[in-house]
């Protein structure tokens, strides 16, 4: 494996420091190689595919429809030329059938989730776009691996991404990626690259916006794990039409219609 002679000698120098150094740097750098992300994502996905109980992965064969819908979006996102490592990730989108959850995630490498429960849940193709590319962006901008290295140190990421790692290591990470949550300035960075993305397509902008809007009319209150808490809703809507405002974007299609038909789709 490329670079692993490298990575492991990181990690003996880690030990030897300690841990608190490394808690520290991983906070501020990502030892990990691009190449790395792609066979750690890859190794994820596995794992996911091995559970169908814990995560019902809806049938592309019976869902062409919308999966073409879905991976329409991605297309879109991918072909602005705003997304870093468009070419080495996967950028690979699964429908995870779950009613009842409000989630979507992408982990390192361009593997995409999107759970049924959130295409429902919201009202217009741009908002569903800006979701993505707020996701797309945490895997882009490569803060899984900074985070979970974070978590995890260097050497339990990399067991996994060889193959290495214990079957329930394996599904500890796994877990940990769904739910992952990241710091204030990640969040920030994955909110404005989102408006970025769709600003180079025909949709509104400020889509993710949207989400956190409804969140605050239905009352709800606190959004789902992955957009997490921080910085607060009603900061977040301000910033992401900050964003899209001093960015000049133009696009204003939302396809509520379009988007309609694809929920009614799913039964």
């Amino acid at each position: 494996m490329k670079n692993i002679g490298l990575l492991t000698a990181i990690v003996s120098l880690f030990i030897l420091l300690g841990c608190n150094t490394m808690k520290k740097a991983g906070q501020n750098i990502n030892l990990f190689p691009v190449s790395q992300d792609v066979e750690l994502g890859q190794q994820v996905s596995d794992e996911i595919n091995s559970k169908p109980k814990e995560y019902p992965i809806l049938n592309p064969a019976k869902n062409k429809e919308v999966y073409k819908f879905i991976n329409g979006i991605t297309r879109s996102i991918l072909k602005t030329g705003k997304v870093k490592h468009s070419n080495e990730f996967k950028w690979e989108v699964k429908i995870i059938d779950d009613p009842k959850t409000l989630n979507a995630f992408c982990t390192p490498g361009g593997y995409i989730y999107v759970y049924t429960g959130l295409i429902k849940y919201l009202d217009s193709e741009d908002e569903l776009a800006g979701v993505m590319g707020h996701e797309m962006a945490h895997a882009a901008l490569r803060h899984s691996t900074r985070q979970m290295t974070n978590m995890y140190g260097l050497q339990a990421l990399v067991q996994l991404a060889t193959g290495e790692a214990s079957s329930s290591q394996s599904a500890q990470i796994v877990q940990a990626l769904v739910g992952l949550k990241f710091s204030r300035k990640n969040e920030t960075e994955a909110d404005e690259a989102s408006v970025s993305y769709l600003c180079g397509t025909k949709y509104n902008a400020a889509g993710a916006a949207g989400f956190f809007e409804k969140i605050q009319k239905s009352g709800q209150g606190t959004p789902p794990q992955f957009l997490s808490t921080h910085p607060s809703p009603k900061n977040r809507v301000k910033n992401i039409h900050a964003k899209a405002k001093e960015l000049k974007c133009r696009g204003k299609s939302k396809n509520e219609s379009r988007y309609a038909k694809i929920k009614r789709l799913l039964k």
